[in-house]
């Protein structure tokens, strides 16, 4: 299946809720605990430095969604920080490595020097091996850093890749 990943519009705002809501609510992956609304999708996604979907060609279907902002202000504000979303349905598709790869080339044209994730959980080992096989270099481990959906606390790894 062929995809193509473009900026968001407004149209793509109900899919991308339930994407990225599906996500929250795995409670595996991002920190996040409360599910977006309408409202509060149009505010969070709007807010963004550049939001991105995976679409599929001839069908139009969204299957997956990033956000990149920056990862914190002044003297650091040159590094950059993004969050990723693919349906269930879809996962192993390599929607994601596309969603990646398309994330560092727009946070280079945003002018970020560098793309940080602070925290990748330890056990999503398919995100962790994308990001290796990219070659984002491993930070470390913060144990106990996430809390997970069912209340036990798991490692997470930052990562680094600069553009």
């Amino acid at each position: 299946m062929e995809y193509i990943i473009r900026e968001y519009e407004e149209k793509d705002l109900p899919r991308m809720l339930e994407i990225w809501n599906e996500v929250v609510a795995e409670g595996d992956a991002f920190p996040q605990e409360e599910l977006l609304d309408i409202d509060g999708g149009r505010e969070f996604f709007g807010a963004q430095t550049y939001t991105a979907v995976a679409e599929e060609c001839g069908t139009g279907e969204l299957c997956g969604l990033y956000i990149l902002h920056p990862n914190n202000i002044g003297r650091c504000g040159h590094i950059c920080n993004a969050s990723f979303a693919v349906s269930s349905r879809r996962r192993g598709a390599r929607i994601g490595e596309r969603l990646v790869r398309d994330c560092m080339k727009q946070g280079a044209a945003h002018g970020f020097l560098v793309l940080q994730f602070n925290a990748v959980v330890a056990a999503n080992t398919r995100a962790r091996a994308l990001y290796e096989r990219l070659g984002f270099v491993r930070l470390g481990t913060i144990p106990k850093g996430f809390r997970m959906k069912d209340g036990h606390y798991e490692d997470i790894c930052p990562y680094y890749h600069t553009l």
